[in-house]
């Protein structure tokens, strides 16, 4: 019961066509045009791309009396779709049709190329009636252009006392977009759209801010728990809708924060953790479509099983639900981890923790790659490339935090994680080694910082950890290294979690496409990262990490720049970190309150670094009763 279509390519990148055929701006003028054609037959499908089974997948062609599917290609000639076999277009005068439906966008020369084999009488139709206006593109001039389709899906709620903030930045005017708006969508939990509005980002590199109580109040709504669809119009650069999500209550313990939704639909995602005995998991099924998902076609399964539990209910176009894991996993439970069967039905989801205690807490899991083989050259690596591939993230003040990681499978060829953990003091200076094991794909291995470090202390008093391929005992890698990192709050009982994937940092030596770069070929050697800041009196934190795969610079050389919302520059501060080593800070603590008032609602702090890659976590903090944290994006 997957979608069949291409949604993304580590090969081709992003597909625009079924983001084109999915638009919510679409799904009615598609809804017209089938009804049309149907009393229009018999209708011959020209399909000279290879569109038909998308496109069928999301607008079935079931109700059009068919006359045939007919190809452009000699090799697509008898390929099976919509239930019958492909006939060369040359074909068509004797399909006995009424109607040719031409599957492609900016058709007119396949058009031109047919005409003289359709009857006379014959009607010519083509994609081209359902889309965007005019107004809704950036580059009119060809319609699938992946600029066209800007576009992400946000998890957005307002309730009584649960609220959601998305915060980015302009960065396509960094790349020379000169005018960018956003046209918003907001859907209920039922698929119903709620609001549609504009909303244009000043010029430079501006922030902005979406905040679901101002939408609430501007379009006077109910409650809602539901999505916010996100295309922006006039952008270069990227064609992925990139920004923060903090998730907040009138009680402070429901403090949280994730990211982006990750714009392309994938057949299977990893890393949902299973629950404690006292928290109930609810994995936010999110339909990224414009058709139902059907009754059976979401999954769930524990890591290393292929007994798979299926939702036994339909979601809606564009609809919402909140599965409770236990319903489907009773007996799963923390450190089992579970993969997700979603078939290409929903952009990367999020998971919600709720515990007895009260305290929630929001994050994703990730794509589970469909595509990936071991790779033999990775274990021999080290003699050019050092540790290789990286995963770093934060351990948090000890006395403070518990820190946990737990490997994460992430490709559904992953049968073994050969992993060892490197612990690292704020300084540079290692403090630990700890081989985790050659870990199998059903594997419980949780890790506590502090019971690893065994009495060793941090003279910081924190640090970070990096999860590293090591093969003592044999096992399989293909680059694709994942973790969930979870912290605790020994006081307050506050938790946060994120996940993440390894990459090759600071090394001049590429490996196919690592150390990756945001623009240009690899390796990928500065540092641009985005960093929202807190409002209505919490504070930011950010925990940056200088992790290197080989030696490198002694110090980075980091600038960390305070904007104002309108992308102006308030101040600057420069920093080092140690190779190695991290920084954690608060913004008020570097800005102070007077600069920080001065970049207001919606300001921002981007950090700069020419001499080296850094990666970065950050969060906000509500004095001592809770706090959030996932990794920063760059562009």
């Amino acid at each position: 019961m997957a979608l069949r279509i291409e949604t993304f390519s580590n090969v081709k990148g992003g597909n625009a066509f079924f983001k084109a055929i999915g638009h919510p701006l679409v799904a009615e003028p598609a809804r017209a045009l089938l009804q049309r054609l149907a009393g229009q037959g018999p209708v011959a499908v020209y399909d000279p791309l290879g569109l038909a089974e998308p496109f069928d997948a999301i607008h079935s062609f079931s109700a059009l009396p068919l006359a045939g599917l007919f190809v452009q290609d000699v090799d697509a000639i008898g390929r099976q779709a919509l239930g019958r076999a492909a006939q060369p277009v040359s074909d068509l005068p004797v399909s006995k049709a009424r109607t040719v439906l031409v599957l492609a966008f900016d058709a007119q020369r396949f058009v031109d190329h047919i005409r003289h084999l359709a009857p006379a009488g014959v009607v010519i139709v083509t994609l081209d009636e359902i889309r965007l206006a005019g107004e809704m593109l950036t580059n009119p001039r060809n319609y699938l252009d992946p600029n066209n389709f800007a576009t992400n899906f946000a998890f957005f709620r307002d309730e009584a006392a649960r609220h959601t903030r998305i915060v980015t930045a302009n960065y396509w005017a960094g790349y020379g977009a000169k005018s960018v708006t956003l046209w918003l969508c907001l859907f209920g939990a039922d698929g119903q759209c709620l609001a549609e509005w504009r909303e244009s980002v000043a010029p430079g590199v501006a922030g902005v801010t979406i905040d679901s109580r101002d939408v609430r109040r501007r379009f006077k709504l109910p409650e809602f728990c539901g999505q916010l669809f996100i295309h922006a119009i006039g952008v270069t650069g990227h064609d992925v809708v990139k920004y923060a999500l903090d998730l907040f209550g009138e009680k402070p313990e429901e403090l949280s924060c994730t990211h982006d939704a990750n714009a392309w639909p994938a057949d299977h995602y990893a890393g949902l953790p299973a629950p404690k005995a006292d928290e109930k998991v609810l994995l936010w099924v999110q339909n990224s479509h414009p058709c139902a998902i059907p009754a059976g076609a979401i999954g769930v399964n524990l890591m290393g099983s292929s007994e798979i539990a299926r939702l036994n209910r339909a979601v809606p176009p564009f609809g919402s639900f909140a599965l409770d894991v236990a319903a489907l996993l009773p007996a799963a439970r923390w450190p089992q981890q579970i993969e997700v069967q979603a078939g290409k039905h929903m952009v990367r989801p999020r998971y919600e923790i709720v515990s007895a205690t009260g305290h929630r807490r929001i994050a994703h899991p990730n794509v589970e790659r469909v595509d990936l083989k071991p790779d033999p050259r990775i274990p021999d690596l080290a003699n050019l490339m050092g540790k290789g591939f990286i995963l770093p993230a934060p351990i948090l003040p000890v006395d403070r935090y518990r820190s946990i990681v737990l490997p994460t499978p992430m490709a559904t060829t992953q049968d073994t994680l050969p992993v060892a953990l490197k612990l690292y003091d704020a300084s540079g200076r290692e403090a630990a080694t700890t081989f985790l094991g050659n870990l199998r794909r059903d594997h419980t291995t949780s890790a506590e910082i502090g019971a690893l470090l065994n009495g060793t202390t941090l003279p910081s008093g924190y640090g970070h950890l990096e999860l590293l391929y090591d093969f003592r005992d044999g096992g399989q890698a293909d680059g694709w290294l994942h973790a969930l990192f979870r912290y605790e709050d020994k006081r307050s009982g506050h938790a946060a979690e994120t996940s993440f994937g390894a990459h090759i940092f600071n090394t001049v030596l590429t490996y196919k496409s690592e150390p990756q770069s945001y623009a240009g070929r690899p390796p990928g050697l500065s540092t641009r990262l985005f960093l929202r800041l807190g409002t209505e009196g919490l504070d930011t934190l950010c925990h940056l990490i200088y992790p290197a795969s080989t030696p490198w610079a002694v110090q980075s050389a980091t600038a960390l720049i305070l904007h104002g919302r309108d992308g102006s520059e308030i101040t600057k501060v420069d920093v080092q970190i140690p190779c190695s080593g991290s920084l954690l800070w608060r913004a008020s603590e570097v800005f102070g309150r007077d600069a920080l008032a001065k970049a207001g609602d919606g300001g921002y702090v981007l950090v700069r670094d020419t001499t080296c890659r850094l990666f970065g976590y950050h969060g906000l903090v509500a004095g001592d009763e809770a706090f959030s944290l996932d990794h920063m994006f760059g562009f």
